[in-house]
């Protein structure tokens, strides 16, 4: 093929469908890899507790603050973390979050006092701060929004496909880890999951590049393509009509208050916060008691509880990516988080209505994990369709942090209800809270004035977000 045939070619659909698998390949599966070590440090204390209560003498209330507390310390200091990423790079970002977290996560297998298991949660939030949101905003330094739900979906995925691996390795290594070397399997379980995330966080920096004008893998034409689909994105959001648009080269760009507080004061935006708030604290809450779930609901020793987990996890994975795949195939975000919505209320009704039964329970929690694991990453993709390049960084984090809230409220929320009612009245309060995201971000998109997207997902808002 001669050079300028091959142009032509690539200026076609066929030749950016493959740059932008080129470029997946290249970041994809080692940023899924670091977000699932991620996930299990985040997440495998709901293992850790079926022995660490009984071995330290934590009550369920304990544990319900530790979990909570990881997410106070991410959320403070998510914002702060995302802006220093758009200043240092992405490489330099992730070294320094996975080498603390990775620490820290290890740690946690020492503590003795709840004082001391509070203390290091809280600390594993603030050095894992930034993390997701922070790789949602690298993401869009290569992705145009009409592309964005898949890759994200296929990201987020790496939790799932992490949960499904979570549930048979930490149940065997609670199981045939006890005690071996004297130490107890929940302790195995913290240092054997937090470590690798150090080794990664080298690897990161080492093999990432921060943005495509950096990668010596493109060439100078695949390049100049992404930068074009990407300023095609930046003229639609931000229009040429207005001279509120355009900023001289000579004037100074905003601070960083500046901007947050332009986005909070962003009716759509500060309602997308709020829904993901509502998202993620139910989401949380049902990572975290999901085996003492299963445990109720008549599974058997550690290793059976965390096979049964696997299953709500696998569903999720393949709904997140087909459901990802679709919403970018139609261009079309809205009805596609409704549906997520409509299958995980549905999938917790079952579950309730299986009144503790362990199969129909379990087929109930698994419908509701396709719903709920497809939802994030669209809501997502809906967030950064509305923002230009100067917001982006503030704006995902804000979103993120205000989500993450959840966290900490999700779990003690559900201890209280799992003690005063079971999981009848804890799963019931989950299908509040996910009725509630769905018909906020309704709301939210309603309000959103847009420009040449569709629907509101490729988020093309007049004035929105703007510094």
């Amino acid at each position: 093929m001669s050079h300028s045939a091959r142009i032509l070619h690539l200026r076609g659909a066929a030749g950016m469908n493959a740059i932008y698998r080129k470029v997946s390949w290249r970041l994809l599966p080692l940023l899924m890899l670091c977000y699932a070590v991620a996930y299990l440090d985040r997440v495998n204390v709901s293992y850790a507790k079926l022995q660490m209560g009984a071995s330290l003498d934590f009550s369920d209330q304990v544990y319900a603050w530790g979990a909570g507390a990881f997410f106070i310390g991410y959320c403070l200091f998510e914002i702060p973390s995302n802006l220093l990423l758009e200043k240092i790079g992405a490489r330099k970002t992730l070294l320094r979050i996975m080498l603390c977290w990775g620490v820290t996560a290890a740690a946690a297998a020492f503590v003795r006092e709840p004082i001391e298991f509070y203390l290091i949660r809280f600390m594993l939030g603030v050095f894992e701060a930034g993390f997701f949101p922070g790789v949602i905003l690298y993401l869009t330094y290569w992705y145009p929004a009409a592309r964005r739900a898949r890759v994200i979906a296929i990201f987020a995925s790496a939790a799932l496909l992490a949960g499904v691996v979570a549930g048979p390795l930490c149940g065997a290594t609670l199981q045939y880890m006890n005690q071996y070397g004297g130490l107890a399997g929940w302790q195995w379980l913290l240092v054997m999951q937090g470590l690798p995330a150090t080794l990664l966080g080298v690897a990161a920096y080492f093999y990432l590049d921060d943005k495509p004008e950096d990668a010596r893998w493109l060439s100078s034409f695949e390049q100049q393509m992404i930068e074009q689909d990407l300023e095609r994105d930046e003229l639609a959001l931000n229009g040429s009509t207005t001279d509120d648009d355009t900023r001289s080269e000579d004037e100074e760009a905003p601070s960083a208050v500046d901007t947050l507080w332009t986005l909070l004061r962003q009716p759509t935006i500060s309602l997308l916060a709020l829904a993901n708030l509502l998202l993620m604290g139910a989401s949380y809450a049902l990572i975290f008691w999901s085996p003492a779930l299963m445990q109720r609901w008549g599974a058997g020793n550690h290793l059976q509880i965390g096979l049964l987990a696997a299953i709500p996890n696998l569903a999720g994975v393949i709904g997140m990516i087909a459901i990802g795949y679709d919403s970018d195939r139609r261009r079309e975000r809205r009805g596609h988080f409704i549906a997520c919505m409509v299958l995980a209320t549905g999938g917790l009704g079952l579950a309730i209505a299986a009144d503790n039964g362990l199969t129909w329970s379990l087929a109930g929690l698994t419908l509701a994990s396709l719903g709920i694991a497809s939802a994030a990453p669209l809501l997502m993709s809906i967030v950064t369709g509305m923002l230009n390049r100067r917001s982006a960084a503030s704006g995902i984090a804000l979103v993120g942090s205000v989500g993450l809230l959840g966290g900490a409220f999700g779990p003690p929320l559900c201890e209280r209800l799992l003690h005063w009612g079971g999981s009848a009245a804890m799963l019931a309060a989950l299908i509040v809270l996910y009725l509630a995201a769905g018909a906020i971000l309704l709301w939210a998109l309603r309000l959103a004035p847009r420009r040449g997207g569709p629907d509101a997902g490729h988020g093309q808002t007049d004035k929105m977000a703007r510094s």
